[in-house]
């Protein structure tokens, strides 16, 4: 099986940067070896989808094969679908970031809703410049839907109030039982 390669530009202030995104979803369902895809990887971004638990039970694993590939790179974690209202995986219930020191975004690819914070994070890390920023939008398809940003904004503040609290003593797994 072989994964989907999409070339990603964007323009900053420091010029043009190019993410080669490795499309892996779904690898794990047919057995398939996903090491060959993370060999020399510079920067990752693990996605789950915020309406299947399973996916965000599959994130360890999936950070854990990144990290033995590739060693200490800049990875961020997204949940992704935070357009849809029938939410599974509550943003109080993601920790997996703060355990492991990682960023996380909630996107909607759908709405195209925050997809650019992922890459303006790694870019940065990577150029070794907090102050890179995006001059340019890459052409994207238009969005398939407009999300609800009443919604999405007691999600967010939820999140907020997630990191202000303790980490359980749980793992994030077990917060799903």
């Amino acid at each position: 099986m072989i994964g989907l390669v999409h070339p990603l530009d964007f323009f900053t202030n420091c010029g043009k940067i190019r993410f080669w995104c490795w499309d892996t979803a779904g690898q794990e369902k047919f057995g398939g070896p996903r090491d060959g895809y993370y060999v020399q990887g510079q920067c990752a971004i693990i996605m789950f989808d915020v309406t299947a638990r399973f996916t965000y039970k599959n994130v360890p694993t999936w950070h854990r094969d990144v990290c033995r590939m590739c060693g200490n790179i800049p990875v961020v974690l997204c949940g992704n679908k935070v357009d849809v209202r029938d939410r599974q995986v509550r943003a109080r219930q993601v920790t997996y970031h703060r355990r492991k020191n990682l960023q996380y975004y909630e996107i909607s690819a759908k709405s195209n809703y925050n997809f650019e914070m992922p890459f303006i994070y790694l870019a940065r890390k990577l150029a070794g410049d907090a102050a890179l920023r995006f001059v340019e939008s890459p052409a994207l398809a238009p969005p398939e839907f407009q999300i609800d940003m009443d919604v999405q904004k007691r999600h967010e503040e939820e999140l907020f109030k997630a990191t202000l609290q303790p980490l359980p003593d749980v793992d994030d797994n077990d917060a799903f039982e």
